[in-house]
């Protein structure tokens, strides 16, 4: 087990090193192209209910992904991290400028006070964050296991896709029993189907 961990910890150094050998321009660009796969995927462009994440250093950003999300009239949900709990709320999002606040992991969160709370059963895609893959579908987070706890209780039909640069794709990915599985990752290069 604790092999594993420490496995994990050197899989995100060594990816964070792969990405700071990129440019920033380099990453923009690696960025748009995903986003572009996503906005053209057919289980996204079939989907009216998107849950989706705001994006950690070390993760493929969804700033952009977010504003066009909204822009293309699909309704989008993201998680309100409940760290006492160590689960999340799906909440609603309307306006990114008005519905977010500040997050207890630091980064930006929906306003309960201002989001609807989505039921999970709703979701019809959900895009997962991760700093490393396989293409296996085996996932490296940041190591709170908010996902690992959120995948399971997705319904069997939401598809589970991951957005990954194809610097974060590794051979394989090192699982615990309570690791779960993406079904498609989305690089700039290609879409991967979990074999």
């Amino acid at each position: 087990m604790d092999h594993i961990k420490e496995k994990k910890r050197e899989i995100r150094k060594e990816v964070s090193e792969r990405l700071s050998s990129l440019s920033s321009d380099e990453i923009s660009k690696r960025y748009e192209a995903i986003a572009t796969r996503l906005f053209e995927f057919a289980n996204f462009l079939e989907s009216r209910i998107i849950f989706l994440y705001y994006s950690r250093k070390g993760e493929v950003s969804s700033q952009k992904i977010l504003k066009r999300c909204l822009e293309s009239n699909k309704i989008m949900v993201l998680p309100a991290l409940d760290p006492a709990r160590h689960r999340m709320k799906l909440l609603k999002v309307d306006h990114l400028s008005k519905d977010l606040i500040l997050g207890p992991a630091g980064i930006l969160q929906p306003d309960p006070a201002r989001c609807k709370p989505v039921p999970i059963d709703r979701v019809d895609i959900a895009i997962v964050p991760g700093i490393a893959f396989d293409e296996k579908g085996g996932r490296v987070g940041t190591g709170e296991g908010y996902y690992d706890r959120l995948i399971p209780r997705l319904p069997v039909t939401t598809r589970k896709v991951a957005l990954s640069l194809e610097a974060q794709i590794l051979p394989q990915v090192p699982m615990e029993s309570h690791d779960k599985h993406v079904d498609i990752i989305i690089t700039e290069d290609r879409v991967i189907y979990k074999i």
